[in-house]
């Protein structure tokens, strides 16, 4: 008797295999179909078997993998079809590199999978590369992998209070403040997530980590608030209309502009000047964690709109535009939570001395320099000129993000 798990030849040297009493319901398909590989199109391929149902159910099977087949007492004859035949016949490849546009009919393919003819078609927004790649993809998931942490692994929680309360309650202002920026950071990408045709799926997987980011910056920035004993403070009309207006650009390459490049840019700016003022180590380790990860945020945010503007140079027009729109619109409102500001005077003074206070201030005003100097290093980076750089920095919002 010859064995299955080889191809044997009979009488003319044509291979064959004897598939035993195994039937097609039991895997018999795997057999035929491994010896059926090992030959070219257009050879014979004899099976040998006793299963009285593997028949019918063996010339089924031929008809939907494209090859013929002709039945002789105990044995069967198959003629390989063409590697195109049967149910393969009309298939694509789902762009075995990175297109430029990802087909509908790829639906959820993995990128380089043969998909059947028929397949049905998934219409995600974001289907086109230059809305949302950037060469350097590859190496940016990469670094944002390696810098996930644990809230309960990397931070001392155990930090006693050494602080005054009134101190205590600026921090828990400030970070009041943080989270409600980061509910808008966390559900931006989210969105746009679900827009994102997974052919991309490098740009996919970065946003699912920066995601995995803000939710872990909203989970110790609210840690942090309740750590002894207090609730969150204050949030302003003006605050949440900041926000709100980058929640509601539907352009992805917009919103990332106004969110990572020039938001997330300017918070970068915000979270190092904690770290430094902070009365606590506490709060200074938040500060200094968070801060890495939107370093990565804004710069998938530059290294994206880089790729899109040397491909695309008249985006620059809409972004300058989506910054002025932006301004007029919050024209009325207070920016700036006054709380907030007050928070970061006092966290910077260290104390109610005249004195500290004037430093505290003093340092302030430097902490609002640094990040007007962040964001128009950023945006003569995007191909801005000086003088538009200037004035986009000026009218970004006094909100911060």
């Amino acid at each position: 008797m010859m064995n299955a798990s080889t191809i044997k030849t009979v009488r003319s040297l044509k291979p064959a295999i004897d598939i035993e009493n195994l039937g097609f319901d039991q895997g018999a398909h795997l057999l035929i179909k491994r010896a059926l590989q090992k030959i070219p199109a257009g050879r014979e391929l004899i099976i040998i078997g006793f299963d009285d149902k593997w028949p019918p159910q063996l010339s089924a099977w031929c008809r939907a993998e494209g090859h013929s087949v002709s039945f002789d007492t105990s044995k069967a004859i198959i003629i390989r079809g063409s590697a195109d035949s049967g149910r393969w016949e009309g298939a694509e490849l789902a762009g075995p590199e990175v297109s430029e546009t990802a087909m509908p009919f790829w639906g959820l393919a993995a990128r380089g999978a043969k998909v059947e003819a028929g397949s049905p078609a998934f219409h995600f927004r974001l289907s086109q590369k230059s809305e949302v790649w950037t060469e350097n993809i590859a190496e940016l998931y990469s670094q944002a992998a390696s810098a996930q942490w644990n809230p309960n692994e990397v931070i001392d929680w155990s930090v006693k209070k050494k602080h005054s309360d009134e101190m205590e309650e600026a921090i828990v202002q400030v970070m009041t403040y943080l989270i409600e920026n980061e509910n808008l950071a966390l559900i931006v990408p989210t969105r746009f997530l679900g827009q994102l045709h997974p052919h991309f799926r490098e740009v996919q997987a970065l946003m699912a980590l920066q995601i995995a980011d803000e939710s872990r910056h909203v989970e110790v920035f609210t840690r942090r608030v309740r750590q002894y004993g207090y609730e969150p403070s204050l949030s302003t009309v003006g605050g949440q209309a900041s926000l709100k207006t980058i929640l509601d650009e539907p352009d992805f390459s917009t919103a990332q502009f106004l969110l990572s490049v020039l938001g997330e840019g300017t918070f970068v700016n915000l979270l190092q000047f904690l770290a430094k003022v902070a009365p606590d180590p506490l709060t200074k380790q938040i500060a200094q964690l968070t801060a890495r990860d939107e370093n990565r945020h804004v710069a998938f945010g530059m290294s994206h709109l880089l790729y899109q503007l040397e491909k695309e140079p008249e985006l620059r027009v809409k972004l300058s535009a989506a910054v002025v729109n932006r301004h007029e619109h919050l024209a009325q409102t207070s920016g700036l939570n006054s709380e907030v500001f007050d928070a970061l005077i006092l966290l910077a003074a260290g104390e109610f001395t005249p004195t500290a206070i004037a430093q505290g201030y003093k340092r302030v005003q430097n902490l609002l320099q640094e990040m007007a100097d962040g964001r128009r290093l950023r945006l003569t980076r995007l191909g801005f000129s000086s003088k538009e750089a200037d004035y986009l920095s000026n009218l970004h919002t006094r909100n911060f993000m």
